[in-house]
């Protein structure tokens, strides 16, 4: 009879929550699970939590709540929570929510072995401590499993900037920086594995200063050392504060090849009283000088953001600066949202926009938006780009993948497979991805 159990885990939130998943994961095969897609066939679930936006808390109890039959069938079944909603509220939940067996937060995944093993012994456990280990080099003892063409890695965690609308610095603490051998050593072993693209990962990434033996280096010292490693092809990096691009990052953008032209750069507002309000500690001005230089730098650079719409004691003007940085910027891509409370924040405290109106601006600045991203996409026709290969497409012989911008491109392929790197044409544009010919 098998002893192998099975593990669900269902990931919110950022690309952090997605590498934090893969982890727990790899750390639970060494104590016999194998993953699952399907909750109702699990011995252990586990909900991996953000607690960015609104009501992040009641969303978790309200996935709990439909696994309280599956749990009356099956008394065996272990629950957990993980992620930042855990690290926020884990006393709560375990006091709230009697069926959960286990809590722990972002800092202690490498422990979940030890708390899985005390709720088979029947005890509810919960670690939220910030632990003084290195949880990474705990979680990178893992089996050498083959891995699909792209990988997220992450570099640095935490932050340290505060910002009035911002949890992480409570969830995830202080800025902290992997050492710059680790990473190159779980560079190598993702590449040794099958992985082609990686994309280091951070609440605030371009603040990286990992120890090494000639002293801390930079993320744009780290981007030229993985940019040695043979078989890695591509490298990405997210999210990063406009306070954080140096110079020798701006410049790596324009002489390292495999560093692709694509920064995800998130403004939150154009307006300068706002941004003082946000303690984003940069001007409308400042950011569009970076943009600037970044382009300067690499012509053909695609620009990602972030804007919150509606912040507390936001006007009608501050929300036309918004508009007028925009348009000066011309994003290929971005993500908006109405502003949302976040218990424990600064700006939780202060008076909202009047919710009608912030929807109204949200619609407008989205409206923009996706004017900006077609007009992107629709100039890509006709021009060559690399496409990396990632899954199926919808039709037979068709692949999908990434092209240099971080487009999805759909290509009829046949003869080709997965994690090919390939040569493509642009031909069309649709709202959400493009499609090519190989050249």
């Amino acid at each position: 009879m098998s002893t192998t159990r099975k593990l669900y885990i269902k990931t919110y939130g950022c690309q952090m929550n997605v590498y934090d998943s893969e982890r727990m994961g790899e750390a639970m095969e060494g104590q016999g699970y194998e993953a699952t897609d399907n909750p109702e066939d699990a011995d252990l679930i586990l909900l991996n939590t953000c607690h960015i936006r609104e009501k992040a808390a009641e969303k978790v109890y309200s996935e709990l709540g439909r696994f309280r039959a599956l749990k009356a069938e099956r008394p065996d079944l272990k629950i957990g929570v993980a992620g930042c909603v855990a690290q926020a509220e884990g006393e709560e939940i375990m006091r709230r929510q009697p069926l959960v067996d286990l809590v722990v937060g972002p800092q202690s995944y490498h422990r979940l072995p030890e708390l899985e093993a005390a709720a088979r012994q029947g005890k509810r456990a919960l670690d939220t401590d910030f632990p003084e280990e290195d949880k990474f080099e705990h979680l990178n003892a893992r089996p050498k499993a083959k891995r699909g063409p792209t990988a997220f890695l992450t570099v640095q965690e935490g932050c340290d900037k505060f910002c009035a609308f911002c949890v992480v610095p409570y969830t995830r603490g202080a800025e902290v920086s992997r050492p710059a051998d680790r990473v190159l050593r779980e560079a190598r072993d993702l590449v040794e594995r099958g992985v082609r693209e990686i994309t280091l990962l951070g609440q605030n990434v371009n603040a990286y200063h990992g120890a090494a033996a000639d002293g801390d280096w930079s993320l744009a010292r780290l981007v030229r050392e993985l940019a040695e490693i043979d078989g890695l092809d591509r490298i990405r990096y997210t999210t990063s504060h406009p306070n954080d691009m140096s110079d020798d990052l701006i410049a790596a953008h324009g002489e390292i090849e495999k560093l692709m032209p694509y920064l995800h750069l998130p403004v939150q507002s154009g307006s300068d009283r706002i941004l003082k309000r946000m303690n984003r500690s940069h001007t409308a001005e400042s950011y569009l000088r970076l943009i600037e230089r970044m382009r300067e730098a690499r012509p053909d650079i695609l620009i990602s953001g972030d804007f919150i719409v509606g912040f507390p004691e936001e006007t009608d003007q501050d929300f036309e600066d918004t508009l007028r940085l925009v348009e000066e910027v011309e994003y290929g891509q971005c993500y908006s949202f109405k502003y949302s409370t976040r218990p424990g924040t600064p700006a939780a405290e202060r008076a909202l926009v009047d919710p009608a109106v912030a929807d109204e601006r949200l619609q407008r600045l989205q409206a923009l938006l996706r004017r900006q991203q077609t007009a992107v996409q629709d100039r890509m026709v006709g021009q060559e780009v690399g496409v990396l290969f990632e899954k199926p497409g919808r039709e037979d012989g068709q692949l999908v993948g990434k092209s240099d911008h971080l487009h999805s491109v759909f290509v009829d392929a046949p003869g080709h497979q997965i994690g090919d790197l390939v040569r493509v044409r642009i031909t069309a544009s649709a709202p959400n991805s493009l499609a090519g010919t190989l050249i």
